[in-house]
């Protein structure tokens, strides 16, 4: 993955007319740009800073802080059945955008096939069990 600065970060510099869902001192939430379903958010440190363990455990809190916060506000205006939340952390983990971001992705009864697995499944033969 290459390293970006953070003049040159999406996250650091999100467009003016990206809707903020909420934020707090330490981090801000969007909506993803590509979502994978109906109010699919982003919680995002406002510190350029590509590794979620090189947090300090107070930005760390205040991003699941955060999460919480949305994760009420995404309930009532998707009303999801469940939800995944997810950090990729390096690109070996699928991670594209070297700032750190935690995914709420809101689930809905029929959106796949088999949800059995949840997170398991970004392994795929590893998903069963």
């Amino acid at each position: 993955m290459e390293t970006i600065t953070q003049a040159d970060c999406p996250f650091c510099n999100l467009e003016a007319d990206r809707e903020i869902i909420a934020q707090n001192a330490i981090a801000i939430a969007v909506y993803d740009k590509f979502p994978v379903n109906n109010g699919h958010a982003l919680i995002i440190p406002k510190r350029h800073c590509a590794n979620y363990f090189d947090l300090s455990i107070a930005e760390q809190t205040d991003c699941w802080q955060l999460l919480n916060q949305v994760k009420e506000i995404v309930q009532q205006l998707y009303n999801p059945d469940g939800f995944n939340v997810g950090i990729n952390i390096n690109e070996a983990a699928g991670q594209t955008v070297p700032h750190v971001h935690i995914h709420l992705i809101p689930r809905y009864a029929g959106d796949v096939a088999e949800p059995r697995g949840g997170v398991r499944g970004v392994i795929p033969e590893k998903r069963g069990y």
